[in-house]
C-alpha cells in the first residue's frame, strides 16, 4: 500500500526523561507521525468518514507528552504508535518519531529522535 498521512511536529511540553531535572523541569517534545493506511474510498468519496481524522491523530500524541511521564523517549513513541493502532483499525502501520532537542548530551546537538514502527 502506498497511501500515507504524514503529521509533522507536534508540539507538547512534557517530563520525560532519566533525570529529576526532567521530571522536575520538562522541556518541549515534538512528535512526527506517518502512516500507512488505504485511503481508495476517502480519495473517491470525500468522506471524513473513509479517512482517519487527523485532529484525533494529534490529540493523542500530544495528551501522551503532556499527561503521561515516561524516563525514555522510546517509551512514548511505543506508548502513541501502539494507542493509535489500538484505536484505529484502519491503519496498516505507523512510524512514530519522538524529538528530545533539549536532550541532557555532552555535546551540541540540534535534535535527538528516535522512530518506533508498528506494523
Amino acid at each position: 500500500m502506498s497511501d500515507k498521512i504524514s503529521i509533522k511536529g507536534i508540539k507538547g511540553f512534557g517530563y520525560h526523561g532519566v533525570f529529576d531535572f526532567e521530571k522536575r523541569d520538562g522541556q518541549d517534545f515534538y512528535v512526527d507521525l506517518d502512516i500507512d493506511i488505504d485511503l481508495t474510498e476517502a480519495s473517491n468519496s470525500d468522506l471524513l468518514s473513509d479517512s482517519v481524522d487527523y485532529s484525533l491523530l494529534t490529540a493523542i500524541a500530544k495528551e501522551a507528552i503532556e499527561k503521561l511521564q515516561f524516563d525514555l523517549i522510546e517509551r512514548l513513541a511505543g506508548f502513541i504508535a501502539d494507542t493509535i493502532r489500538e484505536n484505529f483499525p484502519a491503519v496498516i502501520s505507523i512510524a512514530v518519531t519522538v524529538h528530545k532537542p533539549s536532550a541532557p548530551v555532552s555535546e551540541s546537538v540540534t535534535d535527538i529522535a528516535v522512530t518506533i514502527t508498528r506494523p
